[in-house]
């Protein structure tokens, strides 16, 4: 069985919200230039771009992937070694732009992590997102048990 998990999109949701209005606008244009084919492809491409893992249960391998226009998967499988572990990380990720009047617009999230580590604590890939504790704390155990894995004892690193 093959678990899939959405993580972000990669753009940021400045990029991917200017990517929409990109793609709905070359998709006007077509009808009056060829260019707005490549406008209409430039604007897929950051609207739609997204990370994501794919987890392969049976295989026991893991995926960290770049779903590029939102269906082309990139990125190689890993296997999962037995003295790999799984954590909990908090994660903050901001953004920012600027409106037509100059004027600085944020946004802010933070949301906890599932991580796969090494044995040595070292980071290799992040592979669900929640947003709260409880929740990630089920799934990391039910993770934990289905790969064989052990785990933190629910430290975020």
């Amino acid at each position: 069985m093959i678990i899939r998990n959405k993580l972000d999109k990669t753009f940021g949701p400045f990029g991917g919200s200017t990517g929409f209005f990109l793609f709905l606008g070359g998709i006007a244009a077509t009808w009056f230039s060829l260019f707005g084919l490549i406008l209409a492809a430039v604007g897929a491409f950051a609207a739609f771009t997204t990370t994501t893992t794919f987890i392969d249960t049976d295989k026991k391998k893991i995926r960290f992937s770049n779903d590029l226009f939102g269906f082309i998967h990139t990125g190689d499988w890993i296997d999962i070694k037995p003295d790999m572990r799984l954590g909990l990380k908090r994660i903050h990720r901001g953004f920012g732009a600027y409106t037509r009047g100059n004027q600085p617009v944020t946004m802010h999230s933070t949301d906890i992590r599932i991580v796969l580590l090494e044995a040595d604590n070292d980071e290799i890939m992040q592979v669900k997102k929640f947003s709260d504790r409880e929740s990630a704390v089920n799934d990391i155990n039910f993770l934990s048990a289905i790969l064989g894995l052990s785990r933190t004892d629910n430290v975020i690193l």
